[in-house]
């Protein structure tokens, strides 16, 4: 099978498409007015892994701009239910399975602890927990169309469609920027399978960003690392934070993407950082993606809304070493039993009220 014969080639591919299709429905709307009926104070946005990067993009890139919103990754509510609960927030919760153990978990801290909390969950399954589970309190299920439920094990057109659905539920402006987002990657899309396709392998992996678009850095890193089933190790930190320490991680041949952030502020120190780099590093290949980069992504909407522009990168470039290196790409540990598309072997013991 050719890498553009994979399901997680194909489902790279669709986004363009499925964010205009889903763009259309009325569920959003619906979803939006449902909140606003709630007001809540208070917004947590809750998940695991992909899911929980994000709540960490929404919630930087929304900051200052209306609702007090919180990430908390429902790994570490799991485990510590009553640093947290009970709460009168709205929990958004993110799975794209939504019987992750994590998931199921949260549910049922919740139920124990915190039953009159509102809960709206976001999920690319309709039969899982999170889109049929009912709850004592309050709670909505956003079921996104099948096409995002991702049958390949990395996380693509579920992480981009869950990520526009939550700033389109929350932030001012709804769900108005999607149809622009759609066209600008259609025609991205081309331009970052032809950048992957002529990159070299690296040893390592560096995506570094600002506000939002460290967490997309972070979410670009777990791309590589899982569909390259770690032979290409990977790390992602701030622009301003890779200094302190991190950099020491930099050596021989590790490549470095850098996101430029669309706030101009901002990006001084992105540009600073890249000079940095290539003047250090001169083994290290250094390339930006943003605003005027050497892969010009424009963001006008903002870093939030422009991560689910820039990840996609990162999405085809971990598709493209995963090929290279003979791996299956949508299952990039079969045989292995060490990593599953939806995490097992977790536990999950019980919460009492």
């Amino acid at each position: 099978m050719t890498l553009t014969e994979t399901r997680t080639w194909a489902e790279i591919q669709q986004q363009p498409t499925l964010w205009e299709d889903w763009a259309r429905t009325p569920h959003l709307a619906n979803a939006r007015a449902w909140i606003a009926s709630l007001g809540p104070r208070e917004v947590w946005l809750c998940g695991a892994g992909t899911s929980a990067y994000i709540g960490d993009i929404v919630a930087s890139g929304l900051e200052g701009q209306g609702l007090r919103l919180r990430s908390i990754p429902t790994t570490d509510i799991v485990s510590r239910p009553r640093a947290y609960l009970p709460t009168d927030a709205l929990v958004v919760h993110f799975g794209r399975s939504g019987d992750s153990a994590e998931s199921v978990g949260l549910l049922d801290a919740l139920d124990a602890l915190s039953p009159a909390t509102p809960r709206l969950n976001v999920t690319c399954n309709p039969k899982g927990q999170l889109a049929t589970r009912p709850a004592p309190g309050p709670w909505f299920s956003l079921v996104l169309p099948e096409a995002a439920h991702d049958a390949g094990f990395a996380m693509t057109s579920s992480f981009s469609t869950m990520l526009l659905s939550a700033l389109a539920l929350l932030a001012p402006e709804g769900a108005g920027p999607v149809p622009a987002l759609a066209a600008r990657l259609r025609s991205l899309l081309r331009l970052y399978a032809a950048e992957a396709g002529a990159a070299r392998t690296p040893q390592r992996l560096v995506f570094l960003g600002a506000g939002p678009l460290a967490f997309a850095a972070r979410e670009s890193a777990l791309k590589v690392m899982e569909l390259t089933a770690g032979a290409i190790p990977c790390l992602w930190d701030s622009t301003l934070g890779f200094r302190h320490g991190p950099k020491s991680f930099v050596q021989g041949a590790t490549d470095i993407v850098l996101l430029l952030s669309p706030d101009p502020h901002a990006a001084l120190y992105d540009h600073d950082l890249a000079a940095e780099l290539r003047s250090q590093f001169p083994a290290s290949r250094v390339t930006t993606i943003g605003p005027g980069g050497n892969l010009d992504v424009p963001m006008p909407e903002g870093a939030a809304w422009g991560a689910a522009l820039v990840v996609p990168y990162a999405q085809i470039l971990a598709a493209t070493l995963s090929d290279r290196l003979g791996l299956k790409v949508d299952d990039p540990f079969e045989g292995q039993g060490t990593l599953s598309r939806v995490v097992q072997g977790i536990q999950l013991h019980p919460v009492t009220p």
